[in-house]
């Protein structure tokens, strides 16, 4: 058993119960292939959260900062996250993204790169859309819908995989490639809450 598979059954063993988190649309991440999972951000809980939910292994980008935590930094370096630098172009996270989906793995970002204050979906970065048009990797929406409230409901909703090829034949630019991520975020959130 890897530390990756023991930490997640521990912390699935925690916070399922804690927060009686339910889970819609698993059956949407496909099993194999690359997978860009991109889910809205309301809680610093959200990537244990996705993970544990998710039935595939997810490598998060995370703020390089995290990383210099002595333990800490070791532990996320275990469960398959990455660093990347905020607030410019960080090259090695592309490329170390790009890597985990041309290999068949899956990808986990934020892509609004920061915690929402309001709980609203907001703009995202242009990490996403970059991801989705230079790869053939299936781009699956999530939404976490919370709030995060001891034994309340917490509710994690993946969708369907998004028609990229449509954007490729429009020849969409990342931006707009990544509000249509956002968008269909929204979708779920607005669905399901």
């Amino acid at each position: 058993m890897t530390f990756y598979s023991i930490a997640k059954n521990t912390v699935k063993s925690i916070l399922m119960p804690l927060y009686r988190i339910e889970v819609i649309g698993r059956e949407h991440v496909p099993k194999e292939g690359g997978v860009l999972l991109c889910s809205n951000h309301i809680s610093n809980l959200d990537p244990p959260v996705v993970g544990i939910t998710s039935a595939r292994p997810i490598s998060f980008m995370a703020k390089e900062e995290l990383f210099h935590a002595p333990v800490f930094g070791k532990m996320l370096k275990h469960l398959k996250a990455f660093p990347v630098k905020r607030g410019m172009s960080d090259r090695e996270a592309l490329r170390k993204g790009l890597q985990i989906l041309k290999e068949g793995n899956v990808l986990g970002l934020f892509p609004e790169g920061t915690r929402s204050k309001t709980g609203e979906v907001g703009q995202g970065l242009s990490g996403a859309g970059f991801f989705a048009l230079r790869t053939n990797a299936h781009v699956i929406p999530c939404a976490i819908i919370g709030p995060y409230k001891l034994f309340s409901k917490l509710k994690v909703v993946y969708g369907p995989p998004i028609n990229m090829d449509e954007l490729r034949s429009q020849k969409a630019s990342i931006e707009e490639t990544t509000e249509v991520i956002m968008s269909h975020i929204r979708k779920l959130k607005d669905e399901y809450r």
